[in-house]
């Protein structure tokens, strides 16, 4: 196992951490689970008061370790009303049974009106550092479904130590939020890189064969290991079992290999190919759409379905529309007037009404809810 130092707080942190959200089987199951990442070296583990008991089986789970040794991160919802999150934070430090975290994020700075209820005098970003003066927080920061630039305005308020973020090998949207957070000195933690990276667990064969001899969750892995900007990832493990394939990575923090390097470049060639002349580049020209839709990520999903056969990772996250409110904002694809408000802006000049409707056929299935939900 690498450690790397987690930006400005100072922590040294394992470069897999562990996720608690999917370990919920049973205590003995999260026991096991966190006994097993810990001797494998991972130092690093996280939570959220919304995740169902997730809190209450961890705080059991650490009386059997080191907590000195260990450090924690537990997540709060934004809250208009400072003691509302005070309370929900004392509520956390119950059910772990520790009278302070080493890093509390903010759960989902997803709109202006969250961090807004932040940055106003009073807010909840104030009462967070009041805890921190108190000893109950040693460092803060945020988790965020944001668009780029909320993500961007929030990373450069000042507020925060760290960022957790959604970037992978197949959505490199925050990029640029990648490196403001380093050149602002933000410990920088991917999260589930495994899940949201794509369902890389069970990829798909076409996905296979274009990444091997690796698999694609290693290479998902690779590209976001070698980037020395970033301190940590992710790992969700509903059992212990799972934690086998990404500790195979955990000491592959190098740059990246010219095989490694081949095969990325590889799947780059092969959307071009596949979706040509109707592949969308994702530079979000398109938006603001009237009608609500998130026409970039619908088009993203339609790239990974028709290029690398991930209809199954298409369509679960396509169902999150209008059924996950800001967590996955925005409306389905059949919900187009053709009003072609979108048509002069798109730099590919995309027939976007038609790849929707035709993204829609594609991913349309039973509503999706968030798993913690």
């Amino acid at each position: 196992m690498q450690y790397r130092r987690f930006g400005k707080t100072g922590l040294t942190l394992s470069v897999f951490s562990l996720g608690t959200m999917r370990c919920l089987a049973s205590e003995a199951v999260m026991t096991e689970t966190v006994h097993q990442a810990w001797s494998a070296g991972i130092n690093h583990l996280e939570t959220a008061r919304g995740y169902c008991h997730s809190e209450v089986y961890l705080g059991r789970a650490l009386r059997s370790l080191p907590r000195e040794e260990i450090y924690l991160t537990s997540k709060l919802c934004p809250t208009p009303q400072a003691t509302d999150l005070i309370q929900s934070l004392e509520d956390s430090l119950t059910r772990l049974q520790v009278d302070h975290l080493d890093c509390l994020a903010l759960h989902g700075i997803n709109t202006p009106q969250h961090l807004a209820w932040v940055t106003q005098p009073g807010g909840c970003g104030t009462a967070l550092q009041q805890a921190q003066a108190a000893g109950k927080i040693r460092h803060i920061g945020f988790s965020t479904h944001a668009s780029l630039d909320l993500v961007l305005s929030a990373i450069g308020t000042g507020l925060f130590e760290f960022v957790n973020l959604h970037y992978y090998t197949f959505y490199q949207r925050l990029a640029p939020a990648v490196a403001l957070a380093h050149a602002l000195d933000l410990g920088i933690f991917i999260i589930s890189p495994a899940d949201k990276g794509g369902q890389l667990y069970h990829p798909p064969q076409r996905l296979r064969d274009l990444c091997h001899p690796l698999t694609p969750l290693g290479l998902n892995y690779r590209f976001l290991l070698s980037d020395p900007r970033i301190t940590t990832l992710s790992v969700g493990p509903a059992h212990p079992q799972e934690l086998g394939e990404p500790l195979r990575w955990a000491d592959q923090t190098g740059p990246l290999s010219p095989l490694e390097q081949a095969r990325i470049q590889g799947l780059v060639e092969q959307a071009e190919q596949a979706l040509a002349p109707d592949y969308c580049r994702q530079c979000y020209a398109c938006l603001p759409c009237p009608e609500d839709i998130h026409i970039p990520e619908i088009l993203r999903l339609r790239n990974l379905t028709l290029a690398y056969d991930m209809q199954a990772f298409g369509q679960y996250r396509y169902q999150m529309l209008e059924h996950a409110g800001h967590w996955f904002p925005g409306r389905q694809g059949h919900r187009c007037t053709d009003c072609g408000d979108c048509l002069p802006r798109c730099p590919e000049q995309l027939a976007i009404p038609t790849l929707l409707r035709d993204a829609h056929q594609r991913l349309q299935g039973p509503a999706r809810r968030r798993l913690w939900d």
